[in-house]
């Protein structure tokens, strides 16, 4: 046999592995999706760069990222928000990067989810890392990594077996993730973890859209929820919230902010449940969000106010469905439009 014979057949045998996978992971219910890594996040951050002062920047953690909806922002306003909101972290370091590397002059709208905003400026602590760390991979990137992503985008739009995210999720399809699907025996009495599934849907401008089946099938959103209560009562307990050294930190970014004119609008999302009670009895209102607003001086919404934002029921605590989603933004933006904070560049 030769070795254009031996590569054919190579490559016949390649491309009927890759089909074979492929068919398998759409017959289990995948479809082609984007990651939501490091990769998209910068290749969202670099809007910021070239952003005018009508633009807007949204950051903060996951309820920014499901709850604010881009399409219907830029629909009713004909300008897309830049959504750099990052799961499970705080947005302290996302503005100071704002802040300190670029310059913006726009309105940053800043998402405070209370056990993540007054969590922590310690560096090395995990809501500080998961935002940090994709600024400074944005900051240092390489002219080939900026390419590998841009060439990947095709390849994540059309096969569902491509998936690698940042976050370890239980039904990704990766090594680590179908490792964990593996069943060992328990051999140090440890409790196991729920299995975390992903339960969002992204798209290249980083618009996050809740899945149909936590609406519709509710043993589905109550594994979501088993992760939540696995997360938080599970030891070790993380330390208490730092709400000085976390204001001081925002207030000092802020100012600077505001000094080439820039603006700030804070938005409290809707929490329920479990979450809510736990928020309230660690972070009551009126010692941190309360607070806060006071210090800040700006623009301030906390949902339970208006009437517009506080008409939503979280599916599994802490984010809002597709619709929901759809509905908050267009009534938040409304009265953003109403409190003349941003700009309808339609009626212009």
């Amino acid at each position: 046999m030769n070795l254009k014979q031996s590569f054919t057949i190579a490559l016949i045998l390649g491309v009927l592995s890759i089909t074979a996978w492929e068919l398998y992971w759409r017959s289990q219910g995948y479809f082609p999706d984007l990651d939501d890594d490091k990769y998209l996040w910068a290749r969202t951050r670099a809007k910021v760069d070239e952003a005018t002062k009508s633009d807007v920047v949204l950051i903060g953690s996951s309820r920014v990222l499901f709850n604010i909806q881009v399409d219907v922002w830029e629909e009713l306003t004909g300008v897309k928000p830049i959504q750099l909101a990052n799961a499970g972290s705080t947005p302290l370091p996302t503005f100071h990067d704002i802040v300190e590397n670029t310059d913006f002059k726009g309105t940053v709208l800043v998402g405070v989810t209370p056990p993540l905003f007054f969590s922590t400026t310690v560096e090395q602590a995990p809501p500080w890392t998961r935002a940090s760390s994709r600024s400074e991979f944005y900051n240092n990137r390489t002219y080939a990594q900026r390419l590998n992503y841009i060439l990947s985008i095709p390849l994540q739009n059309n096969f569902a077996f491509i998936s690698n995210d940042d976050e370890s999720w239980f039904d990704d399809i990766n090594l680590k993730a179908i490792l964990n699907t593996i069943e060992l025996p328990d051999r140090i009495g440890k409790p196991k973890e729920p299995p975390f599934r992903r339960f969002q849907d992204i798209d290249i401008h980083r618009n996050v859209r809740m899945k149909e089946r936590m609406v519709s099938d509710t043993a589905f959103a109550n594994s979501i929820k088993a992760v939540w209560k696995s997360m938080l009562t599970s030891e070790p307990k993380p330390p208490p919230p730092d709400k000085k050294g976390t204001m001081d930190y925002f207030l000092s970014d802020l100012k600077k902010f505001q000094a080439r004119g820039g603006q700030v609008i804070l938005l409290r999302n809707p929490s329920h449940g479990f979450f809510k009670d736990l928020e309230s009895l660690a972070m009551p209102r009126k010692e941190f969000w309360d607070r806060l607003v006071a210090e800040a001086r700006v623009p301030a919404y906390h949902y339970e106010d208006h009437e517009g934002l506080n008409a939503f029921e979280t599916i599994e605590w802490s984010h809002l469905s597709a619709s929901d989603a759809d509905a908050f933004t267009e009534n938040f933006v409304r009265i953003l439009l109403k409190d003349g904070l941003i700009t309808n560049l339609k009626t212009n």
